[in-house]
């Protein structure tokens, strides 16, 4: 599993080159189909004009072809995070065209679909174009790469004491805050004040951070990333000033 996307799918995972390989149903006077590897390597071919290139990339599809999800780890990054983008097309009608981007990006065949902010989100109309979409889009996701980085930046210069660091661990499991089972409690608290890579000794909040992500990792998937998703906002208010 990557350490930025997740997919899950009931069905199994294809390659690219499987997916070029399934076939697209008819268009309508109102709906017209988008294959599902024009979708994928038009997004490619975007984020390649962007120099953006793809480090890792995941497809599933469902039983009959007509939904397709995916996630692509990109090389871009900054010193141990990198982003990711979810996309997501349909042809039959049940949802849009989307994608969205973020430092942790989960995918689902149950219509899951997080990260930090969605910047495509279009109907398979007539007057649709598929360049023209995905190019918007990832212009948008540049713009937002920069208020990530300068987040986890934040993170990383929040210097906690080992009293709020404690604190912070309880009312996350002791007193619920965070919805995340209670035994973990012990992993977090051990991961953060014994951290097993040199980058996580500073006692900062991307630390903590760190340590319960990691401490996530024996979670099931979904449950994984539900855990992970709420977790910036359990740190928004667990150490307000």
């Amino acid at each position: 599993m990557s350490e930025t996307s997740t997919l899950i799918s009931c069905t199994g995972k294809i390659t690219r080159a499987e997916l070029a390989k399934l076939p697209t149903p008819p268009a309508t006077e109102t709906h017209i189909p988008i294959p599902h590897i024009a979708v994928v390597e038009t997004l490619v071919e975007t984020l390649g004009h962007r120099h953006i290139g793809v480090v890792g990339e995941e497809f599933a599809v469902s039983a009959d072809a007509m939904e397709m999800f995916g996630v692509l780890d990109l090389e871009t990054s900054f010193e141990g995070c990198r982003f990711a983008i979810g996309i997501r097309n349909a042809n039959n009608k049940r949802f849009r065209l989307a994608c969205t981007v973020g430092l942790r990006v989960f995918v689902c065949h149950n219509l899951a679909f997080r990260g930090d902010y969605s910047p495509v989100l279009a109907k398979h109309s007539k007057h649709f174009s598929l360049e023209d979409a995905l190019s918007i889009g990832v212009d948008r996701m540049q713009r937002d790469f920069e208020p990530m980085r300068r987040q986890v930046e934040g993170w990383r210069s929040q210097q906690l004491s080992a009293e709020v660091a404690k604190l912070t661990i309880c009312r996350a499991f002791i007193e619920g805050d965070l919805e995340v089972p209670k035994h973990l409690a012990r992993k977090v608290h051990n991961l953060y004040f014994n951290p097993q890579h040199e980058e996580f000794q500073p006692r900062t909040m991307w630390s903590l951070s760190n340590a319960f992500t990691s401490a996530f990792k024996e979670l099931e998937a979904i449950s994984q990333f539900r855990a992970t998703a709420r977790l910036g906002t359990f740190f928004e208010g667990a150490l307000a000033p």
